[in-house]
């Protein structure tokens, strides 16, 4: 009975440290194992793998892209300007052995708690460099650019790669007098704008105009040119009527004139004339037997 215990814990001793020398790395992790405390594996990929029990530890850490989202922060521009910041970054662990050594055992928060100081030390210099035009307006992706440049310079240090830092919003603090400025700045390149529009549309307008009247002027020619051969022509044709006339019965022609001289002299039925009776003008007025 004895020896029947004796293997049975013996059994279980061999099938505690046979399960606690497995162990599993998931698709989302990567892991290091310790002897002593000290690195011995590293940066060991997805699967299964195995430790010398008791003696051996293993420490997993997350290898996706992890977030860091701060409190957005004050910066002066090249102008000594406040503005405020907020911004978050993506980073992931590329060197996880540099990671554990630098972040307190491979802590996330050890980690973002370094990473932090060296964004933020990198922004600032990124924008006291700039005007505040230039940092609030579309210069945002070549900021990103060279910010990434200097923040990984100190990332590397604890086994990080940062892969964006990206600026949600740039704001003007509502304590400061810049916004007075801004608004201002705006207002009067708006109205810059707004002068402009109206000189070009007032030179267009005098344009146009020009042009109607230079057109006016050539249809109203036109007009009385046409007008004048008009005239002309009925003029011509009367004289050519006329002249028949007057080659049929010369003396009809005359009296017909005549009549007509009356009628337009005397259509108002005021016109007072003093005539000698023997002129042409009352020829047919007279009783001569004519």
């Amino acid at each position: 009975m004895r020896h029947l215990t004796g293997i049975l814990i013996a059994s279980l001793v061999v099938v505690i440290l046979a399960m606690s020398s497995v162990f599993i790395v998931s698709e989302e992790q990567t892991a290091i194992v310790l002897n002593l405390g000290k690195i011995v594996r590293s940066d060991l990929q997805p699967g299964l793998h195995f430790k010398w029990p008791l003696v051996e530890e293993v420490r997993k850490f997350d290898r996706r892209i992890l977030s860091l989202d701060d409190a957005p922060e004050r910066y002066l521009t090249a102008e000594k300007k406040d503005v405020e910041v907020d911004f978050f970054i993506k980073w992931k662990i590329v060197n996880v052995t540099t990671f554990y050594r630098a972040a307190n055992g491979g802590s996330e928060e050890a980690a973002t708690q370094r990473l932090t100081p060296i964004v933020k030390n990198a922004l600032r210099n990124e924008i006291n460099q700039l005007a505040l035009q230039a940092v609030v307006s579309s210069g945002r992706t070549d900021l990103t650019n060279r910010l990434l440049k200097n923040v990984n310079i100190g990332a590397a240090t604890l086994g990080i790669e940062v892969l964006d830092v990206r600026i949600k919003r740039i704001n003007l603090p509502q304590d400061s007098q810049i916004l007075d400025s801004v608004y201002d700045r705006m207002r009067t390149e708006r109205q810059q704008v707004a002068n402009q529009l109206l000189a070009e549309g007032s030179q267009t307008a005098e344009g146009i105009r020009a042009e109607a009247e230079r057109q006016r002027v050539v249809i109203l020619a036109d007009a009385e040119r046409d007008a004048q051969n008009l005239r002309g022509e009925g003029d011509a044709r009367a004289a050519e009527i006329g002249a028949a006339a007057y080659g049929q019965d010369a003396e009809f022609y005359a009296f017909y004139r005549s009549l007509e001289a009356y009628r337009n002299s005397l259509a108002d039925g005021k016109t007072t004339m003093v005539l000698d009776p023997n002129s042409e003008f009352l020829r047919y007025f007279r009783n001569d037997g004519k």
